[in-house]
């Protein structure tokens, strides 16, 4: 790990300032599991990092009358394990508690993994000068992508790692983004881009931003919602595909339908056509296999990597029926 200085600031203003505009120098430090690994490998080399946690506040679970507020530093831990979340919104429970072990869970944060980096090898290896490194290849793309991206891809084709980001999607959940030049709030599904959009590290933040807060609207009436991973390993893992659902009933039909997805794309995938194929129908068997079908429609997988296709269709059913 090459050295850096270290910066505790007191107050958001003062993280901002210190943060500056080039995110090749100064480095935000959240739970540390994402970046922390990148410093010890020398994926990234700041010259300094700024400290979040020394910054009063931004851990905050806070119930109001139109929804919930999460701070960025709230843990996973206790995300998962808050009564509010696990009463009226399960899905963001369950995808909490699908991070990594409960070591992990502890110390990751919110907003760390809502803004991590992509988990793909090629990047995550020093010796390979990849797209998302200012190379010229995504050597996934002709190499070993048995994990990466089948909706989406191109230039670039790894898979985004978060749980939470699907799950908080399929909540219509917003962000509040604080940097040099102000507050501003959005979607949450806006704060990510595909690599076509945008190449290197897919997010929209302009420089110097630091993302405060995500809110979440109180769920309509007859919501019942899910979130359903596949991973390789038992005990802990990312995810090979992930879906959360989000489902709205009234008289016995779909009223309002969420669907995201993750480890099938290089940015949380929003099902949308999926979702109107459920509006005003009967959740039965048949729907539930169109709108599958209708999630992986326009694949386009790498050469090893076709079984998400049938992985994810079988989830999305799977967490459909379960809501019926």
């Amino acid at each position: 790990m090459k050295q850096f200085l270290l910066y505790n600031p007191t107050s958001l203003e003062e993280a901002i300032e210190l943060l500056g505009t080039d995110p090749a120098r100064i480095q935000l430090l959240a739970g540390g599991m994402d970046l922390l690994g990148r410093l010890k490998k020398r994926i990234d080399t700041p010259a300094q990092v700024v400290n979040l946690q020394s910054v009063p506040g931004l851990a905050s679970l806070r119930e109001k009358a139109d929804g919930l507020s999460l701070g960025p530093l709230l843990t996973l831990s206790d995300l998962a394990e808050n009564p509010i979340i696990l009463a009226k919104y399960p899905a963001l429970a369950e995808a909490a508690k699908s991070v990594g072990s409960v070591q992990i869970r502890n110390a990751g944060t919110v907003g760390g993994n809502l803004c991590q980096r992509p988990r793909c090898w090629y990047f995550r290896h020093r010796d390979y000068v990849c797209l998302q490194k200012q190379g010229t290849t995504c050597f996934a793309q002709a190499g070993e992508g048995r994990y990466h991206a089948i909706l989406g891809g191109g230039p670039c084709f790894f898979a985004h790692p978060s749980d939470l980001a699907p799950a908080l999607i399929a909540f219509d959940a917003t962000v509040r983004l604080a940097g040099p030049q102000g507050e501003r709030t959005m979607p949450l599904e806006s704060l990510y881009c595909l690599p076509a959009e945008k190449l290197v590290f897919g997010l929209t933040l302009a420089p110097g931003e630091i993302l405060t807060e995500v809110r979440l609207p109180a769920p309509r009436p007859g919501t019942r919602s899910t979130y359903m991973k596949f991973k390789e390993k038992p005990s802990f893992d990312f995810s090979l595909a992930g879906v959360a659902a989000v489902v709205s009933f009234k008289n016995g039909k779909v009223a309002h339908a969420r669907i995201a997805l993750s480890g099938v794309a290089p940015a949380p995938w929003h099902a949308a056509e999926a979702e109107k194929a459920l509006l005003g129908a009967k959740l039965d068997e048949p729907l539930a296999r169109r709108a599958a079908d209708l999630v992986v429609e326009n694949n386009v997988p790498l050469a090893d990597n076709s079984y998400k296709i049938p992985l994810t269709r079988t989830l999305v059913r799977r967490a459909l029926l379960s809501l019926a």
